[in-house]
Order: structure tokens, then sequence, then C-alpha cells
């Protein structure tokens, strides 16, 4: 079985920063495009920063220059390292990847962590 696990989330004042984590785990071929998304009390989930197997990123425009996305060495574990966080940055934040599952001959499986709250306090 292939499972996200995120960590990182927690409450932080305005000016502050976090990094969260999602590691990939079970019997997994290949990783392909990975992301973050953030979803806000009555709002819709929105794609928060994203970037491709090969290193290409690409963000949300309220979270550019704050943000960063990576995943170094190509591991399975990938981070969203978050600074300068607001009060409108309060969301529950899940990870998100194309898999490719060993047990599949081709294509890939969306993958979703669980969700980790970040609470950005004024």
């Amino acid at each position: 079985q292939v499972q996200l696990v995120e960590s990182g989330g927690g409450l932080v004042q305005a000016g502050g920063s976090l990094r969260l984590s999602c590691a990939a785990s079970g019997s997994i071929f290949s990783i392909n495009a990975m992301g973050w998304y953030r979803q806000a009390p009555g709002k819709q989930r929105e794609l928060v920063a994203g970037i491709t197997r090969g290193g290409s990123t690409n963000y949300a425009d309220s979270v550019k220059g704050r943000f960063t996305i990576s995943r170094p060495n190509g591991k399975n574990t990938f981070y969203l390292q978050m600074n300068s966080l607001k009060p409108e940055d309060t969301a529950v934040y899940y990870c998100n990847a194309d898999i490719r599952p060993r047990l599949l001959s081709s294509g890939t499986i969306e993958y979703w962590g669980q969700g980790t709250q970040v609470t950005v306090s004024s």
C-alpha cells in the first residue's frame, strides 16, 4: 500500500515560519508530480505549490516569494517551507503526489495525505 504522511503543521504568529513534510511510503516504482494544496474553512481546496519529477516548480500567486517546495535528492519525501506567514495562510494543508506503484504496469495513481492544520495568528 502506498501512503503519504504529512507532518509539521501547527500554530505560529504572523511573520513566522513553518516547514511541512510529506513522506511517501510503500511499494513505489516512481513518483511524478508532487504538490501541496490547502483548504480554508468555507473555501475550495487550492493548489499552493507543485514540483515535477524534473524539479520544475510552480506557485500560487499568493505565496510566491514566501513559500518554497522542494524534493531533495529526488527522494520520497518533499517539503513546503513557509516563511513570512500571514493569517490568510491559515488552512488545512494536504500533500498530493502522482505515484506509480510497483504493481501497476503503466500510468499513475493520485494519492493524498491526511492533511495538517496550519494556523497563523495575527
